[in-house]
């Protein structure tokens, strides 16, 4: 018995020593210091007096005096302590409205087991027997909280705060939403309780969650920034599908913050980089096609080495689908936000159909890295490079036609949690987001991992042939690795990033996404210079070198 209550001691002096100070030191008003003049703020008499009662102030008055919320002087600040701290006692004289719903209980120091309450903006908290019990929030609060107790009975008071009515719990260039607009606060006996070893458990329902929001558990920690702010400290994030749990070591002003992977000015910062990189892959594209202009016109070899011919002819048509998509971004970018319904879905279609066509050159690119490298015996196809044409032009032109039957194209609107929106486009409108999943991202997906296949069978053929000496006197090193990379562009390596961007952490690979794949065009054109001038007569590059061997080989074998 002694023994046992030794160990109560001891937890009480531990918890006790965690705590920051118990009712004088909660308000903050160090500042204001017995013998100082008589202080003001918002119109209101701001004393250093001592405080033994929950101060009588209005329940809005953040609401109508900003200077309760901005400003740094010791009375605002101290102010500011006293409401919070009137607040979360929630005496009676507040009980009863829609901006503010309390709980209050007693309970001994030798609670069995922990306290268990549900909470929902429309309802108040509740007590309840169990966490499995309704689909409201939930909390679970630790009997270790008691137990450490020198009195016999603890007061708690549980409360829900609706903020918009408050005016309270904003801080400064807050990008992220606070979940139905709601607070919890949990208060044991006026005291600021810190370092549990057994944290509380608070479970906020919610529907499921956009894939570029993502749920931060915070509390309002006053003595953050100027006025106060969202602090994440000492809490962990448990986010689940409908509901996230948070595991918080301490009581005080609760709320799940709900973060936008894209906010207005991220958004507008990303069109802007985009909008400079597809200026720039326009200028590269342009310089492309008139790059191989002028090895038609300049060289003679040209017209007699119809593998040469194939192959740059291709990568123009690849270059071509680029530079009209780079010109219907922007011409999209300038003219979505004032565009009539009309004409918004045909350039909703013209931006689908180009994207549609850039995917399927690049599958177009692999196909013929298949024939020319992988097969090599056979492949001579009658009007080869006319009906490759056929395919790259007109298949994504059916496409987009069946869409636009349906109705497919119109304004869309990027939108934050709080249903700001920070982007407009003509694109694949909300009702028909099946279409983009179908056409744009399973596509992708098909034409990738086959890309992805042939690249690796190419890699692994081509160190095979190095391994065996076969090349190394017709290429250099150099010439194969930028060729390697060169392909690897041509095959649509920089669109799969867009995959990756999901969620608060994709915020880096959304830019070199948007980087990347912006100034593709300028990689394919410093790819075709560095290979195909200004010795012309190695032309066929590196892999035609590889090619020419591996038919050799073959032959050598048949």
């Amino acid at each position: 018995m002694q023994s046992s209550m030794k160990h109560i001691h001891l937890d009480t002096v531990l918890l006790f020593l965690l705590l920051s100070d118990v009712a004088g030191g909660q308000d903050s008003c160090d500042a204001l210091q017995r013998g100082d003049r008589i202080k003001e703020c918002c119109n209101t008499t701001v004393e250093p007096e001592e405080r033994n009662e929950a101060p009588s102030l209005p329940l809005d008055l953040p609401r109508h005096c900003a200077e309760l919320r901005r400003s740094t002087r010791p009375a605002c600040r101290c102010l500011q302590a006293r409401w919070l701290r009137m607040v979360q006692m929630a005496g009676p004289a507040l009980h009863g409205t829609d901006r503010l719903q309390a709980l209050h209980l007693n309970v001994s120091r030798g609670l069995a087991h922990d306290l268990l309450f549900s909470f929902s903006p429309a309802q108040g908290p509740m007590t309840i027997s169990s966490m499995e019990e309704g689909k409201a929030g939930k909390i679970r609060l630790p009997r270790e909280v008691f137990q450490s107790l020198s009195s016999q009975a603890a007061h708690v008071v549980v409360t829900v705060l609706n903020i918009q009515q408050l005016g309270m719990f904003e801080e400064d260039n807050q990008t992220g939403q606070v979940l139905d607009d709601s607070v919890v606060g949990i208060m044991v006996e006026d005291m600021d309780i810190s370092g549990l070893q057994d944290p509380v458990h608070l479970t906020f329902a919610h529907q499921q969650l956009p894939p570029n929001v993502t749920p931060l558990c915070v509390f309002w920690e006053p003595n953050k920034g100027q006025a106060g702010g969202w602090s994440t400290r000492g809490c962990v994030t448990l986010p689940g599908d409908k509901e996230t749990v948070c595991s918080c070591n301490h009581l005080t002003f609760f709320t799940l913050l709900l973060n936008p992977a894209l906010n207005r000015s991220m958004a507008q910062t990303l069109v802007a980089v985009a909008n400079t990189g597809c200026g720039v892959a326009v200028a590269f594209s342009i310089f492309t096609i008139a790059f191989y202009i002028f090895l038609r016109c300049s060289y003679k070899q040209f017209s007699s080495e119809e593998t040469l011919r194939t192959n740059l002819g291709l990568h123009m048509n690849l270059v071509s689908s680029l530079l009209l998509l780079n010109l219907a971004f922007l011409l999209n970018s300038a003219v979505s936000s004032r565009a009539m319904p009309g004409l918004c879905s045909a350039l909703g279609g013209l931006t689908h159909y180009c994207l549609l066509c850039c995917f399927t050159w690049t599958a177009l690119e692999g196909s013929h890295l298949y024939l020319l490298f992988i097969k090599v015996l056979g492949t001579y196809i009658h009007h080869y490079l006319a009906k490759l044409c056929l395919i790259g032009w007109g298949f994504p032109a059916l496409v987009v036609v069946v869409a636009g039957a349906i109705g497919s194209y119109g304004e869309y609107s990027i939108r934050t949690t709080d249903h700001q929106t920070v982007v407009n486009l003509c694109w694949i409108n909300s009702e028909h987001l099946l279409v983009h999943y179908i056409t744009n991202c399973g596509y992708f997906s098909v034409v990738f991992l086959f890309n992805t296949a042939i690249f690796g069978v190419v890699a692994w053929k081509n160190c095979h042939l190095w391994s065996t000496g076969m090349v190394q006197a017709q290429c250099k090193a150099w010439r194969v690795a930028l060729a390697a990379v060169g392909l690897f562009c041509l095959l649509g390596a920089t669109w799969a990033l867009a995959f990756l961007s999901y969620g608060s952490s994709s915020v880096p690979m959304l830019y070199l996404s948007a980087i990347l794949n912006s100034l593709q065009g300028l990689f394919i054109f410093i790819w075709l210079v560095v290979l195909y001038y200004p010795k012309m007569e190695e032309t066929t590059n590196s892999l035609s070198h590889i090619m020419r061997n591996d038919r050799t080989v073959a032959v050598s074998q048949g």
